[in-house]
């Protein structure tokens, strides 16, 4: 996994997202402090899911599954890993954005691939794996701490940049 970042300025100069190159190591566009914690969502908080860390292109979070999170029968909700990877990807894309640029979530597909239950470990991580000047694409993933995958998830956003003088 990557560094956590908090708050580091771009460099003098720096480009959008879309036209360099991301690396673990490459600082946030913008400030997404206020989305750490529950991602700006109380339902996320009631999920057990609290965002922790995050840089250029790509935000990680952990989740503890509440029984909100789950169906009877003590299993994640299929619809829950939706709520949940739409958020991780959703902060990765706006953290490639420059401040007054946004996203928003055109589709997503996810699978899961092995259950989860209430008070289960887990950690979510989203990431950008292409930007243009109008489309995002990402991808996440739910894993146990021991890296099995539980569920995995790709997501296409429209992005609204700002206008530029």
């Amino acid at each position: 996994m990557g560094e956590s970042y908090r708050r580091v300025p771009p460099e003098p100069g720096a480009v959008p997202y879309a036209h360099r190159p991301m690396t673990p190591d490459t600082p946030p566009t913008r400030d997404m402090d206020r989305s750490l914690g529950d991602g700006g969502m109380p339902l996320l908080g009631e999920l057990g899911v609290a965002f922790h860390g995050y840089g250029t292109g790509w935000a990680e979070a952990a989740w503890v599954p509440t029984a909100l999170a789950c169906n009877p029968g003590g299993i994640v909700q299929g619809g829950v890993y939706a709520v949940v990877h739409d958020a991780a990807m959703n902060f990765a894309t706006n953290s490639a954005l420059v401040r007054g640029d946004r996203c928003a979530t055109l589709d997503v597909q996810y699978q899961t691939i092995r259950t989860a239950t209430a008070g289960d470990a887990l950690r979510v991580r989203g990431s950008v794996v292409r930007a243009s000047k109008q489309v995002a694409y990402a991808a996440s993933e739910v894993t146990t701490t021991a890296g099995d995958v539980v569920s995995r998830a790709t997501a296409t956003f429209i992005l609204r940049r700002k206008e530029t003088e």
